[in-house]
């Protein structure tokens, strides 16, 4: 699912908003735990998940092409762990 079809489905499942609220307010939570996590910061959805940032310490790696040796900077990258009501509903007996 991308944001535009999540969107129309909580457009179609509330009719009394307009869609380009709808629109506005994905917009606005998808910002806001952007910038949580820019800010170093740790966004929890209960029963969904846990969006935070993790460190990638610098570290010698290949260029699979050439196997020569290169250089791969620190960075910090979005982790997500999924909440106990998301995993357990993606592991029930009755999944198809």
């Amino acid at each position: 699912m991308i944001k535009s079809e999540l969107v129309q489905v909580i457009s179609n499942r509330n009719p009394h908003l307009f869609l380009r609220d709808v629109e506005n307010i994905v917009n606005a939570m998808l910002e806001e735990i952007s910038e949580a996590l820019a800010q170093g910061n740790r966004v929890e959805l209960r029963g969904f998940g846990a969006f935070s940032v993790k460190n990638r310490p610098a570290r010698t790696g290949r260029n699979p092409r050439t196997g020569e040796a290169v250089e791969v900077e620190e960075k910090w990258v979005p982790f997500f762990k999924t909440g106990k009501d998301l995993r357990e509903r993606l592991n029930a007996d009755n999944r198809a």
